[in-house]
């Protein structure tokens, strides 16, 4: 159960709970993105500029949160390289998440739901990016 490596580690308790806590700072992040496009968009901003800026201000808000407390046993290197890799990888999150939006509301979708549409398919693909490439430190379960 405490092997780093394969399979193995990807399923293993500590996995399962990095991604409980990925999860729960997500929907942290998913309050923080859905209230400030809806803000921007009522206070009259461009719906693709209003969600950008929403989903950055969740993607720094996550990072502070996944780092101080998710991921506290991964952290290797000084923070701001960890931030750095972070925000990239985001951009892919990012990417998503606008592309569902817009497809969403080029659908008759509002743009809060086909907002939290795209919340959820780069939810994934921002843990896999996570645990791949921002977070590469590992502390044995036995010291958690």
């Amino acid at each position: 159960m405490t092997s780093t490596s394969g399979n193995t580690a990807f399923y293993s308790l500590h996995n399962l709970r990095s991604f409980v806590k990925f999860a729960i700072v997500g929907g942290v992040g998913v309050v923080i993105n859905e209230g400030l496009l809806l803000a921007l968009i009522a206070a009259g901003f461009y719906l693709l500029l209003s969600s950008v800026i929403a989903i950055e201000v969740s993607i720094l808000t996550n990072f502070f949160m996944n780092d101080l407390w998710t991921f506290k046993d991964r952290r290797s290197g000084h923070i701001a390289v960890r931030l750095g890799k972070f925000n990239l990888l985001m951009l892919v999150g990012l990417v998503v998440n606008t592309a569902v939006l817009d497809l969403g509301t080029d659908y008759g979708m509002s743009a809060a739901v086909a907002n939290l549409v795209g919340i959820g398919v780069a939810f994934i693909v921002r843990y896999l990016l996570s645990v791949k490439y921002a977070w590469t430190g590992y502390a044995p379960l036995e010291q958690l």
